[in-house]
């Protein structure tokens, strides 16, 4: 699960970064979650966290969480390095904002691993590595599982996820280019974000349904959104299958959904941080290079494994 597929970017050792080795078990490690636990992503992400810092007895770690608010995010960071931590854990809301948290922890000489999302700054100087998925080859696959679901005709809409961060940048990218490389008989009709939020997937698949009644498939860049689609759907009084619905993230009730036939296929984003975000800072406390991102592994779902893959859904 947790295996890291090597980049071969510029590394940062203890050196060069300019810090001083400490022992994680005993030093205050601050973990900042970005958005409020309702969605199984961030509850699974922040488990991951708490889980593998109490197996290797990290006995003083401190987590907040920013409630989906950018100025509440800093502002958390900022007490977490108040309070003296030693190494911070970030899940950033953004990827860009983050100067006044940088300038102060680097002035402290402590090392910034983000998860998930990336911050648009230096490696090395002004945080240490970014551990997350490919998110360009995430679209590339689910275009992948959407040109096979349509034959490689039809119209495509796309949810696309909150605007102003690389995920969402990304996957739409990913899966425009690999659509336009295999499968010229898609069109893209339609593009509106439902900022990553079942409520507001929804609400833009109503209106999709009224405006592009004739849509094929929708590419939902994450299983919230996903999940919204179908309640619209339903609500349309379309059949499962009607229309092909390719999403990211490898929630259970997305598993579920293919299951039941309302989802064709699900690219997992995974969100078990925990090992490998502890796992990289151990190696870099113990001298070792550290390249500068770190790309942790994801699966697929589809009709062959869902029921079977249940279990390993979070």
């Amino acid at each position: 699960m947790q295996s890291p597929s090597g980049s071969a970017g510029p590394t940062c050792t203890l050196d060069q970064f300019g810090g001083t080795k400490f022992d994680l078990k005993t030093a205050t490690v601050g973990f900042s979650q970005s958005e409020k636990e309702a969605n199984p992503f961030r509850i699974a992400e922040t488990k991951s966290i708490k889980d593998e810092a109490a197996k290797l007895g990290i006995a003083n770690l401190k987590v907040t969480n920013a409630q989906s608010q950018f100025s509440k995010q800093i502002t958390d960071v900022q007490q977490l390095i108040a309070q003296g931590v030693r190494l911070l854990v970030i899940a950033p809301l953004n990827s860009d904002g983050w100067e006044p948290v940088l300038q102060q922890a680097a002035a402290k000489k402590i090392p910034i691993i983000t998860v998930d999302r990336k911050i648009n700054a230096k490696a090395c100087s002004d945080y240490l590595t970014f551990i997350g998925s490919d998110f360009y080859e995430q679209g590339k696959r689910a275009a992948d599982r959407m040109i096979e679901a349509l034959n490689g005709k039809g119209k495509v809409a796309i949810l696309l996820g909150a605007p102003g961060n690389n995920v969402t940048t990304e996957r739409t990218n990913g899966f425009k280019d690999r659509v336009k490389e295999k499968a010229p008989g898609i069109t893209i009709s339609f593009e509106q974000t439902g900022e990553f939020a079942r409520e507001k997937g929804q609400q833009v698949t109503e209106q999709l349904i009224q405006s592009n009644p004739d849509i094929n498939g929708i590419y939902a860049e994450n299983d919230e959104m996903a999940l919204g689609a179908v309640t619209a759907l339903k609500g349309a009084g379309k059949e499962p299958g009607n229309i092909k619905i390719v999403s990211v993230d490898g929630t259970r009730s997305a598993v579920q959904g293919i299951a039941d036939g309302w989802l064709h296929a699900v690219i997992e984003s995974n969100p078990r941080f925990g090992p490998l975000a502890f796992e990289t800072a151990q190696k870099f406390l113990d001298g070792q290079p550290i390249p500068d991102k770190v790309i942790i592994s994801d699966r697929d779902y589809d009709t062959g494994n869902a029921k079977d893959s249940l279990g390993e859904a979070y």
